[in-house]
């Protein structure tokens, strides 16, 4: 099962997920329906030679079937790339192995997060997951992310808002997202980045817009 989603991508990427599934299972029982009825009943055609008709079926039908599967896809490639007038812009900047963030709209905010030793957690900290400096972000706002690296290739990815982008050394990749609610939201680096790949996680936090200002002016003081 996919996570619950948190943003109006991944909603439409549940969406396209659940009729993408529909139609492959409606395919798997129509095959699965002919192959048994081929295995079981003793009918010949002794005079059977070529079949025009149920070949031009079973080719356009196939076509059909991907129509229905590509519109929705197409419109939500397009819909991922889509940058709207962003309210915040982040700038996130992969390393070897933790990442990097800056406020550029708020006089140059900025931190590096890395993941938190087992040694150090306490009872509310995940294992493998938590860091010492989480994204903060405003929900019911839009956010522009800004993405690269320092040094190879890395990926920023939040599976529950439907965000997963390349970081490429000498290369600024941009990805659109708003979110729904307030929350915790995990994720990971999903390129094989060198040997502490699994030990740069992400964090991001959704708080409301009057306390993203506050936490703003704190950092801008500090």
């Amino acid at each position: 099962m996919l996570q619950d989603s948190a943003s109006p991508l991944m909603e439409q990427l549940s969406y396209f997920h659940d009729h993408t599934l529909m139609i492959l299972l409606i395919i798997t029982v129509l095959v699965s329906q002919l192959m048994l009825s081929l295995f079981f009943n003793k009918f010949k055609h002794r005079f059977l030679l070529e079949g025009q008709m149920i070949e031009i079926i079973w080719t356009i039908l196939p076509t059909i079937t991907l129509i229905f599967i590509a519109i929705p896809s197409l419109r939500l490639i397009y819909i991922l790339d889509e940058v709207n007038n962003p309210s915040i812009t982040i700038k996130t900047i992969g390393h070897q192995w933790y990442w990097s963030y800056e406020y550029s709209d708020f006089n140059n905010v900025e931190f590096d997060s890395y993941m938190i030793p087992t040694d150090e957690l306490n009872k509310f900290n995940f294992r493998l997951l938590d860091v010492d400096n989480r994204v903060i972000v405003p929900f019911e706002s839009n956010i522009r992310m800004l993405v690269t690296a320092a040094d190879v290739i890395h990926s920023w990815t939040i599976p529950s808002l439907g965000v997963k982008i390349d970081a490429t050394p000498g290369r600024l990749n941009q990805i659109s997202f708003i979110i729904n609610r307030s929350g915790l939201f995990f994720g990971q680096c999903s390129e094989i980045c060198g040997a502490n790949h699994s030990f740069m996680p992400i964090v991001l936090e959704s708080i409301s817009p009057l306390n993203f200002t506050k936490w703003i002016l704190k950092m801008i003081k500090l």
